[in-house]
Order: structure tokens, then sequence, then C-alpha cells
């Protein structure tokens, strides 16, 4: 990351060279601390569906380390005086996240909070992990196979729920969705090799999936019929109900992306649609892609879908996007 100080120190395992999803330091021979932070603005009109989603959102970080939670730390801005956010709102948005650390069988045990005039939650989170069995987004290799853990389109789906757009989800729906832990998905890849991982957020399942492949002389390439989209997503494209996120990130991916006959201008938005909290994201050997999927939809993942490959690198870092 431009601008900070090269890391030294030898017990830093992951630290920001690779722009992951978590930093990790070692402490022994068998342990290792998963450190990781992440806050947003409201994502949901409800306080208490917003702490709840925040919360998953944090914590998905470390189970896309494949770590394994130990505790946490609030973080909060929250206007001190404003007639449209009272302080029973803060109680709320507090009680969903912390729900949502009990459900992952961690306590939060303690915070910060400043005042601000927008809402702002998050959490900051310490997992652990075993120093030979780390996730990192780098590490796939050519003929891996990539599966998907929940459906695309948060973004999108969230503009229209605010925008009252009338095919819109129902925002419980949705809002459940994005509140689910990924530590089912997580617990049910430890029983295969995982090359490299990442969980799906603003950067979209493109610019994520760049991060996989930005290093070691490979690309990939998506199926856009394989992707899992939410119901109703692309009327909600056509009316155009897409965030300035996600078309900022359709501003980036220009540059990497390779777009193939049969594949529309809607599927590559929704492509890099900015997600909030979104599925985990897989490289693993294609011998283990079956026994992946089927111990995903075991585990009662919200999809779990071979969505493309990783292939050798003529132009590494590229992304293919095929019908």
């Amino acid at each position: 990351m431009s601008g900070l100080p090269e890391i030294t120190d030898p017990r830093v395992l992951v630290g920001t060279n690779t722009s992951d999803d978590a930093a990790v330091y070692r402490l022994s021979d068998d342990r290792a601390l998963v450190l990781t932070v992440d806050f947003f603005t409201p994502i949901a009109d409800d306080p208490y569906w917003f702490g709840s989603i925040a919360a998953a959102n944090s914590l998905s970080d470390v189970y896309a380390m494949g770590g394994k939670p130990l505790c946490a730390l609030n973080i909060v801005g929250f206007p001190r005086a404003n007639p449209t956010a009272p302080f029973s709102a803060l109680g709320e948005i507090l009680k969903g996240g912390a729900d949502k650390a009990a459900e992952a069988g961690i306590a939060i045990v303690g915070g910060h909070t400043v005042d601000d005039a927008e809402p702002k939650y998050g959490l900051s989170v310490v997992g652990e992990v075993h120093p030979d069995k780390i996730w990192k987004n780098v590490g796939a290799r050519p003929g891996d196979r990539l599966v998907l853990t929940k459906p695309l389109g948060s973004g999108i789906m969230t503009t229209a729920i605010r925008a009252g757009h009338p095919t819109a989800a129902a925002p419980e729906v949705l809002y459940a969705l994005l509140a689910t832990l990924n530590r089912s998905a997580a617990e049910a890849a430890a029983g295969v090799t995982v090359h490299a991982c990442t969980d799906v957020t603003g950067f979209g399942l493109v610019g994520h999936l760049h991060g996989m492949v930005g290093q070691g002389g490979i690309s990939a390439r998506i199926s856009v019929a394989r992707v899992p989209l939410l119901t109703g997503l692309r009327d909600l494209v056509q009316a155009d109900m897409v965030p300035g996120g996600s078309r900022r990130n359709l501003k980036a991916a220009k540059a990497y992306v390779d777009v193939a006959a049969g594949v529309s201008d809607d599927d590559v938005l929704i492509l890099v649609d900015a997600q909030t909290s979104g599925g985990l994201l897989f490289a693993v050997p294609a011998q283990d892609s079956a026994r992946l999927i089927a111990a995903l939809a075991a585990a009662g993942t919200a999809c779990a879908v071979d969505i493309g490959e990783i292939v050798d690198g003529q132009q590494p870092g590229r992304i293919e996007i095929v019908p």
C-alpha cells in the first residue's frame, strides 16, 4: 500500500504488500493472530440490521484468511445531537453487532465512539490461524476452479430498496443474506486444499478476483451464466439502480478485463457491483471443486457455485468474461 513503510518484522506473515483481507502475525510455530478492522455508513435503514450486517462484514475478513475469530472491539461514529438519529438507534446498532458476534462464538470486549455527523459502525476483530494454514488472496494456480458462496447484486439491490423501486427485494430478505456469517463456508472449506481465498466486498467480484491474479503470472476466466445473482437484478440494472461505487469499479476494471462476444454491458456491470458482506471466493484444485461444493451445500451456504477458472497468464493479471 502506497505511503506505508516496508514491514521488516519476520513475524508478520501477511502485511500490506498483497492488500489481503487481514494481517497475520505469528505468535509461535503453531499459532498466529489474524487482525482486521472494517466499518461503514448505514447499509440498512433499520439500525439493528445495520449493526448485524456491519459485524458480519467485519468478521468475514477473518474467515477469508482461514481463521477463527477470538474477540472484537466496536468502532462507532454517531451524532451526539441529531433528531433523525436518536441514541436509541445507537443502542440497536450495538445490539445487532453484539448478537452477530455471539453467533460467531465471540464477545465484543470494548471499543471506541466518536461524535460524527453520519453514523458509522464496524468492528476490529482479532482471530487466530495456524501459520501453515493461512488462506491468502494470492497463491492461485492454473487449473484451479473458482467457487463462490453468496449471490451477487447487493449494491444494486440496496440502491433499489432505498429508491422504493417496485421490483426490489423485500429489505428483510436482502438483509438476512448480508448478515449471514461466512463461518459455515470457511469451516466447510477446511477439508479441501485452498490455494487462495478472499471475500467479495466493495471492489465487486471482478475487483477482488483481480487481487487474486495480480501476482504470480496468472489470469482468470469467469462464465457469466454460472454466476449466481439476486432475483430481479437485471431488471434493476435496466432501471439504472446502480450505485456510484459500482460505476467506479467498472471504470477501474476496464484496464484489466477482456469481454467476450455475447457478454453484455449489464453483465459486466453486475460483476463489478460493489458488495457488502459478500460471499467467499475460493481458488481450489479442480479435483477438489466438487467436494468443496458438496461440503458448502451441506453446510447451508447461500450458494456453492463453480463460476470459472484460473488460467496461464499469457497476459498476467487479466480477467476474461465469457457467456
